[in-house]
């Protein structure tokens, strides 16, 4: 069955056309339903999802207005993921991000958990992913019975991410020499 021709880029609708190639391209509409411009078909949250999980690329677009809906989906997904079943993020946790919101590390703080994040990506990669398919129960077990090499490798991890840290700290430090030219930061 042939597939249906796309219209050249400039008759493409705006929601569309900012799309990168390849970039699948997902609209939203009014009444809350999701529709997948490369199937003509509707999708649920849990369709996107899969998308997330198999590392497809992916844009959510407003149909009326073309608005990035993007990270406002994928807050969804976390939401529905941290209401059932078991949560990643404890109470403590959330309410320490909320308290980054509006102050002035907000953008260090979002740049260091964005790293941190790939870096522990890393390390799972290094592992060959043998949590695929694991409960969180399975995984602490052979956790368990990795130890040495786990320990190797969550040093390795613990290390970059206080490297981080101290990154960010000198970038601040830096940033308040440049706005403060008289400040001094404490030592460490």
């Amino acid at each position: 069955m042939p597939q249906p021709r796309r219209a050249p880029p400039a008759a493409r609708p705006a929601a569309e056309a900012t799309a990168t190639e390849g970039e699948r391209v997902l609209k939203k509409y009014p009444n809350r339903r999701l529709y997948d411009t490369r199937t003509s078909s509707y999708i649920t949250l849990v369709d996107v999802k899969k998308m997330v999980l198999e590392g497809q690329d992916f844009v959510v677009r407003d149909a009326k207005t073309g608005e990035d809906l993007t990270r406002s989906i994928l807050l969804q997904i976390i939401l529905e993921e941290e209401s059932g079943g078991v949560p990643m993020f404890s109470s403590s946790m959330l309410a320490q991000v909320i308290r980054f919101y509006g102050h002035a590390m907000q953008g260090l703080m979002g740049s260091y958990l964005e790293k941190n994040i790939q870096t522990f990506t890393e390390l799972q990669a290094r592992l060959g992913d043998p949590a695929k398919g694991f409960s969180p129960e399975l995984w602490a077990q052979f956790m368990n019975g990795q130890a040495p090499m786990v320990q190797g490798l969550m040093g390795n991890y613990l290390e970059q991410s206080k490297n981080l840290f101290v990154q960010m700290q000198e970038q601040m430090a830096e940033q308040a020499k440049a706005l403060f030219p008289g400040f001094v930061p404490p030592k460490r």
